[in-house]
């Protein structure tokens, strides 16, 4: 059996009036989530709440179901753990979609989200956007997510660093998020676990600033989970804190 641990912080960090991003831990559901809103004003924080509320309210629904064949857009590659997330992920945005309908403050908002969802021995991540998730295993943090990002594309064919792309004036640009419209297109992988694997999931405010090698540096000491959550949000904004940080860390344990 798979056990997790799990802890989070948050933080508006030192250039923003408001906290857009949101994030969801629910060990009763295996439901760790992270959403970065885009938008502006109060446009990026409604979009990154209304689709964390989405996603958790779907896998809560479906908690228990064992047969999905007759879900829209089921796709027997996935799995049931990979399909309940992509249809949460569709779901939300499609109430993403509604709520601009309905209010022309909120039109153009969109948000990234990158969920993992733990089931008895292994663990599901699906992706959307900039918001990134990685694995400490034994010393070594990998990144497990592409970037959906205009400096991501350019960083994996070769035109950019990731030195480069943390200072792109386009380093903010993202080529996929929950938006409304047309379905989105989610990246699904089933995860291993071994004993000890660490998951980190963080909004850009983190990755955007903070070195790869900065944050396999943190992961890697003995503390709490929660004091590392913390030191992590701490490098952020010794680096400037221009943006929104949220972090979450899951560590397993495998009976």
């Amino acid at each position: 059996m798979l056990r997790i641990a799990s802890a989070a912080a948050s933080h508006p960090g030192l250039r923003r009036d408001q906290n857009e991003d949101a994030y969801c831990i629910r060990a009763d559901l295996g439901l760790y989530l992270v959403a970065d809103g885009m938008g502006g004003h109060a446009a990026g924080e409604v979009a990154s709440r209304l689709a964390v509320d989405t996603i958790e309210s779907f896998i809560e629904r479906t908690r228990q179901a064992t047969d999905l064949d007759e879900w829209p857009a089921y796709d027997p590659a996935y799995g049931i753990e990979g399909n309940r997330l992509r249809m949460a992920f569709t779901l939300a945005n499609r109430r993403l979609s509604e709520a601009a309908t309905g209010d022309a403050a909120l039109r153009g908002m969109a948000t990234t989200a990158s969920a993992a969802l733990v089931g008895d021995r292994s663990i599901v991540i699906a992706h959307v956007g900039d918001s990134r998730i990685y694995r400490w295993r034994n010393g070594a943090l990998e990144q497990l997510t592409l970037d959906h990002s205009w400096v991501g594309d350019r960083v994996r064919a070769g035109i950019l660093t990731e030195s480069d792309a943390r200072q792109h004036p386009w380093r903010n640009v993202v080529t996929r998020a929950l938006a409304g419209g047309d379905d989105p297109q989610v990246d699904i992988a089933t995860l291993d676990v071994q004993n000890g694997d660490r998951l980190l999931l963080c909004s850009d405010g983190l990755s955007g600033v903070v070195p790869q090698a900065r944050v396999e540096e943190l992961l890697s000491q003995e503390s709490s989970l929660e004091s590392t959550c913390q030191a992590l949000v701490d490098a952020a904004n010794a680096a400037g804190g221009p943006d929104n940080i949220t972090v979450a860390i899951l560590r397993a344990d495998v009976a």
